[in-house]
């Protein structure tokens, strides 16, 4: 470990966090105005697919590349390729007046999907770079939650109050800002002793073989890591599980509580600051010594909080059981990300959590296409409590695997080579 890694470390969250704030002040703003403008399962489901299923196109590339490259370099340009697209949409916006463009939303969502895809799996793999002692991890990827959720407190917070009194287009160019600056301090700020030369390594006598036949040897090294496997099957089922959760509960607030900006924006504050809270607190306390049993007490919170947001007859009640829910997550994704980035060796982690991220962005569309039109069929309260008990039964086939147990348990051999299950 370099002595500069805190210093290092704290300019990249920073900067990832400053872009991330204006992302996200775009993508609530897109998600809202959609919903309430259409107020239609259909349509939510449409941009729920253009804001995730090109990541799963692009999401085998990115990781190829970000086992190939320059992370640091990847990661900025992800993010300059999603800027460049706002500032284009919101110029057009602004040269066609007022017209009610949801097609141009759809696509921005697209591409934004698609920078995610190359983004994501690159940032994944460069945490552990920058901090080499594994038992920073945990803190380090808790404290980035945390930040990354105060973005998205704030980001609802400012996103409603704009839409109140101004057209959408003028909050793009906050995102174009936003990613100006986040891109600057990375680029300019942040150094990685040694990546040139690693990463000479990596390539050095590889340069000639496909992205395809890179693209094999990582699916082999999952195949072949039987606890990496478990854990990709069995985020499948995660994933799909929470869908509803996810991206039904606003259309529920809008249909069961009222359609008024605010309630949105209250629903988004409070899921954040639940998720800023449960970030400090998995990184103070670490989670149990078995990550795995972390993961499990989370799916079991996650599922009651679903089976109450399906019950609850309140709206009070409804965001209080949003922000529960949201210090839940951390809870979840922290051991989850932190036993990859333990088990995975270095020149495959691009790969693997590309793989992770292309589960993520298949899965919740997948499960849109049936959950959204089915939100137009059953009340959407019904769906969310048979989700939740589902992710609650989920919970205890986790902790009732014995490689999956297991894996959690030895930490303390750190990155175990793949041919160990």
């Amino acid at each position: 470990m370099y002595k500069n890694w805190k210093k290092a470390t704290v300019l990249f969250l920073t900067g990832q966090a400053i872009s991330l704030f204006g992302s996200a002040l775009v993508h609530y703003a897109i998600i809202w105005y959609i919903t309430l403008h259409t107020r239609s399962g259909a349509m939510m489901t449409v941009a729920i697919i253009c804001g995730s299923l090109p990541t799963f196109f692009i999401s085998p590339f990115g990781g190829v590349w970000a086992d190939r490259y320059n992370r640091k370099l990847l990661i900025n340009i992800a993010d300059g390729i999603i800027a460049l697209s706002t500032l284009a949409m919101a110029l057009f916006f602004i040269l066609h007046g007022k017209i009610d463009l949801i097609w141009l939303l759809f696509l921005n969502l697209g591409i934004r999907a698609l920078g995610t895809g190359v983004q994501t799996p690159a940032v994944n793999a460069l945490i552990p770079q920058l901090v080499s002692a594994e038992e920073h991890l945990t803190r380090v990827n808790g404290i980035n939650s945390s930040v990354n959720s105060l973005s998205s407190l704030l980001a609802p917070m400012l996103s409603g109050a704009l839409l109140s009194f101004s057209r959408i287009e003028y909050i793009f160019f906050i995102d174009v800002a936003t990613a100006v600056i986040g891109i600057g301090i990375v680029f300019i700020f942040v150094h990685i002793p040694g990546e040139t030369q690693s990463l000479r390594k990596k390539t050095t006598g590889t340069n000639s073989l496909s992205y395809f036949e890179d693209l094999k040897k990582g699916c082999r090294y999952v195949l072949d890591h039987g606890f990496v496997k478990r854990m990709f099957i069995f985020s499948v089922f995660f994933f799909l599980l929470i869908t509803p959760g996810v991206f039904l509960t606003p259309l529920q607030i809008a249909r069961k509580f009222g359609s008024e900006v605010w309630r949105l924006s209250v629903m988004e504050i409070l899921f954040s600051a639940g998720m800023i809270l449960g970030g400090l607190l998995i990184s103070i306390w670490g989670g149990f010594k078995n990550r795995v049993r972390t993961m499990a007490l989370a799916c079991f919170l996650f599922g009651c909080g679903d089976i109450c947001l399906g019950l609850a007859p309140h709206y009070g009640i409804y965001i209080t059981v949003m922000a529960f829910s949201g210090m839940i997550v951390p809870f979840f994704n922290t051991p989850f990300t932190v036993l990859l980035q333990e088990k995975v060796e270095s020149q495959f982690m691009g790969r693997v959590f590309s793989f992770q991220n292309m589960i993520s962005s298949i899965m919740m569309p997948l499960g849109m296409i049936v959950f959204g039109p089915l939100g137009d069929l059953v009340p959407i309260s019904r769906i969310l409590v048979f989700c939740g008990s589902g992710t609650i039964i989920l919970g205890g086939f986790l902790i009732g695997n014995r490689v999956l147990r297991e894996g959690g348990e030895q930490l303390e051999l750190g990155r175990i080579d793949s041919t160990v299950y």
